[in-house]
């Protein structure tokens, strides 16, 4: 492909936004559109090109709003659809593009009826109100899936009768759901009132089935094999937004529509009923079709895609998922990098437990995507909303160290190749909360979840709480959730100084050290050094952004080498993730001429020696 014919994201540089923590404009302590909105600037003085808004979706928030009631429609303490729309158009003003998360693997159990009568899911439980309520009544007839086999909705989500082992009943397989626990819920029989709110005189028994949710119970999985949901999802989910001027999606869970022959997932944890599937119900056999029907709806619009695909670590599989000719997805994020040093479950494990040699080699193995032959495509990622903090992951968080890691990382992951994604707040290099604070201000589903596990498993033993603990202050998704540090005044500028309401999130305690105000006035600092990085990147972005690969020096525990190369251009790049100096030594580099110094991440370049966390790129001549 010659440079006249590269599409537009392939230069890109994407900047996400988790809506209810980027800026708050109304003092109601949930950052909102209009916060987005006040910030572009500030968004395009990075040298950003496209930013993606995490779901902003009318939700009832169990999952931050990955529990999408209707897709046509804003959750209110975000805005108003009107709101959205002049979103788009002010992105659009800047030069920049817009993406929007694709949540479609499932929705809410609340789903509307939408314009395209995506299916109603939703009942009370009982006891919710009275049996004999009107309102009741009034809510069942209105309900689709849930409500009988034969329903015309009943195909739009996934029910599996029973199956009996030992006379109990138990779910249809042992499959563990992403935020643990069984993947299948039971539906309990319920009398629905007749016309006069009569529950005897009921003919509607509930159906007694299980329904799969890989998710939250809330979060009924959708059923792709019925033809009918896909063209609903297309219409609502898609052409919706697209129509509204939506330049593409990052879609949410993107090989898991086609579920295969559902059958019991390998025992892999035998202390427990509910076992690891991630590879039963991801990459099925229609994968192929249903994704080449949604790229045909997107090449209508020039509009990108980036898939999130888990459980894929068959490199042939991934190609095919990203190949230019078959049509699916325009790039993944693969978890290669941000999954190194995880246990069993995700949180089981102890901070920075890896080596630097796996790091390189998850980074190899991505970077592998685009490489000739390939026509593929890849991503440049350390963070987003599901994972925690890249500096307190893969440098050090310490005062000392912060900026300099922070540094670091930036000039990394400008030199690898594919779209670059930097999340909200790592441009200033925002680090984890501290471990001071307590398990209250742990709001995601996935970190309560995994400690009330822990704790059901142990009997409570308090030593294992604290092991717990410790994984998720290192590794939960709720450290890239908290308000962005904007300034040092009241709430670190995330809501108005005057307001009464407290963030949803607590603000971070550091922001007299890390907020966007000082930074920008700042020429040494993380900020600074970003926007920098980022002029150098498409200064030389045949070399940078679409040069081949290679490690020069897999074995090395401390040094991170590896060579760009692009018709005849090369580059040496040089990460020292020591936090001490460390000597110079050109493993690997042979024949590459003269070293010509591109670009340091400190001020002071001693020849022969690197500083602790120090990054350089060399061109070679």
């Amino acid at each position: 492909m010659t440079v006249a014919q590269r599409p537009w994201w392939k230069d890109a540089v994407v900047y996400q936004i988790y809506p209810a923590s980027f800026k708050d404009s109304n003092g109601d302590g949930i950052g909102d559109l209009n916060g987005i909105m006040s910030e572009l600037d500030y968004i395009h003085s990075i040298g950003v090109d496209v930013i993606w808004i995490c779901p902003m979706y009318d939700s009832p928030q169990v999952d931050m709003g990955y529990d999408i009631r209707d897709y046509e429609d804003v959750y209110a303490p975000y805005g108003t659809l009107q709101d959205m729309e002049k979103l788009i158009e002010e992105t659009h003003s800047r030069g920049m593009r817009i993406i929007l998360d694709l949540v479609v693997n499932h929705t809410s159990d609340q789903a509307r009826a939408t314009t395209t009568h995506l299916a109603t899911f939703h009942i009370p439980s009982p006891g919710s109100v009275p049996i004999n309520s009107k309102s009741l009544l009034t809510f069942c007839k209105a309900n689709k899936s849930r409500s009988s086999k034969d329903n015309p909705k009943r195909d739009w989500y996934i029910w599996r009768p029973a199956r009996y082992v030992n006379g109990e009943r138990r779910p249809p397989n042992n499959w563990a759901g992403n935020f643990t626990g069984s993947a299948w819920q039971w539906e309990f029989v319920i009398n629905f009132p007749n016309e006069e709110g009569d529950a005897d005189k009921s003919t509607s028994p509930q159906t007694e089935e299980y329904y799969l949710h890989l998710f939250c119970p809330e979060q009924p999985d959708l059923n792709w094999e019925n033809p009918e949901t896909r063209r609903a999802i297309y219409k609502s989910a898609m052409e919706f937004w697209l129509e509204r001027g939506v330049d593409g999606f990052r879609v949410d869970t993107v090989n898991m529509y086609s579920k295969g022959e559902m059958l019991d997932a390998p025992v892999t944890d035998p202390s427990s009923e509910w076992q690891f599937a991630g590879y039963e119900y991801c990459n099925g056999p229609r994968m192929t079709e249903f994704l080449g029907e949604m790229n045909e709806i997107l090449e209508k619009y020039d509009a990108m895609s980036v898939g999130e695909c888990p459980n894929t670590p068959d490199m042939k599989r991934v190609l095919q998922y990203v190949s230019a000719r078959e049509k699916q997805l325009n790039m993944v994020f693969q978890f290669d990098v941000v999954d190194i040093g995880q246990g069993p479950y995700k949180f089981s494990t102890t901070p920075h437990n890896y080596i630097l040699p796996q790091f390189k080699h998850a980074v190899a193995t991505t970077q592998s995507l685009h490489s000739a032959p390939s026509d593929g495509w890849t991503t440049v990622f350390l963070e987003n909303h599901d994972q925690s903090r890249s500096i307190s992951r893969f440098t050090s968080d310490l005062p000392q160290h912060r900026v300099a890691g922070g540094k670091l990382l930036a000039l990394m992951m400008c030199a690898l190749s594919g779209t670059l994604f930097i999340y909200q707040g790592q441009e200033l290099g925002m680090i984890n909360f501290p471990q001071s604070w307590d398990m209250s201000e742990y709001k995601d589903v996935d970190s309560s979840n995994y400690y009330k596990m822990i704790g059901e498993r142990t009997n409570y033993d308090a030593g294992a709480l604290e092991r717990a603990k410790t994984s998720l202050q290192h590794l939960a998704r709720d450290h890239a959730r908290v308000p962005m540090s904007w300034s040092t005044e009241r709430y670190n500028g995330f809501s108005p100084a005057d307001s009464e309401a407290e963030p949803w999130m607590r603000a971070l305690p550091d922001a007299q050290e890390c907020n966007a105000a000082r930074q920008l006035s700042d020429k040494d600092s993380v900020l600074a050094f970003w926007k920098r990085m980022v002029r150098v990147r498409k200064e030389h972005k045949d070399l940078l952004i679409h040069g081949d690969y290679q490690d020069l020096d897999v074995d090395d525990l401390e040094l991170f080498v590896f060579k760009k190369s692009w018709q005849g251009k090369r580059a040496v790049v040089v990460c020292n993730f020591n936090k001490e100096g460390k000597a110079l030594e050109w493993k690997g580099v042979q024949g590459e001429g003269k070293m010509e110094l591109l670009m340091s991440s400190v001020d002071e370049v001693v020849e022969g020696e690197l500083k602790a966390f120090e990054g350089r790129i060399y061109l070679c001549g």
